[in-house]
């Protein structure tokens, strides 16, 4: 397993070297020594496997709020996916700046998205299928995301007219989502 740090600080990708003979291969999915070896340790709570049905298919932009925020790791066990992630870290040098990683059955990666970031996903085939394992409890009083195509944002996502959940399709734009996060620091210091 190789771990690399992405452009955004709090990202990583992960190679997996699966181990290949006549029989087929084995693969080390989850090694917590080799993370902690990259300065990266938490405690998994919850893993999660999303199923979609069609390509062109966009999940995300979501994230959790604190004291809910996130670390996640996620791979595709089946199809190919267009992974997204977006800092939305206050404070953060590259806030609302977005990168994107290739996740698919076959190239043996991963990616670690630390507490903070926005993720979201494209599927690039049908039937994709997509683990991830993520250190807080899911609360649905602290979701939270931003709208697949805000225009501030520029995300370059392989397809133009996505298949898309109601919840998604009204999520904020970035400016909105400022806003809001504005007025939640607002109300908790009264």
């Amino acid at each position: 397993m190789m771990i690399k740090p992405c452009r955004l600080q709090g990202v990583y990708e992960v190679s997996l070297l699966p181990n290949n003979d006549h029989r087929g291969h084995f693969t080390r999915i989850y090694d917590q020594q080799t993370y902690k070896d990259y300065g990266l340790s938490w405690d998994w709570v919850q893993e999660n496997r999303s199923f979609s049905r069609k390509k062109g298919t966009i999940r995300g932009l979501h994230l959790q709020h604190e004291p809910y925020a996130e670390t996640k790791l996620i791979r595709v066990c089946k199809g190919a996916i267009y992974d997204v992630f977006v800092d939305l870290r206050p404070g953060s040098q590259t806030y609302g700046r977005w990168d994107s990683i290739l996740l698919t059955e076959d190239n043996n990666k991963m990616v670690y998205i630390g507490k903070g970031f926005a993720h979201g996903f494209c599927t690039l085939e049908d039937d994709c299928e997509v683990i991830y394992k993520v250190d807080r409890c899911y609360s649905p009083q602290h979701e939270g995301g931003v709208i697949w195509n805000d225009e501030s944002l520029r995300i370059t996502w392989p397809i133009l007219k996505p298949v898309l959940s109601e919840r998604d399709s009204r999520l904020p734009d970035l400016e909105e989502f400022k806003r809001q996060q504005a007025q939640k620091l607002k109300e908790r210091s009264v």
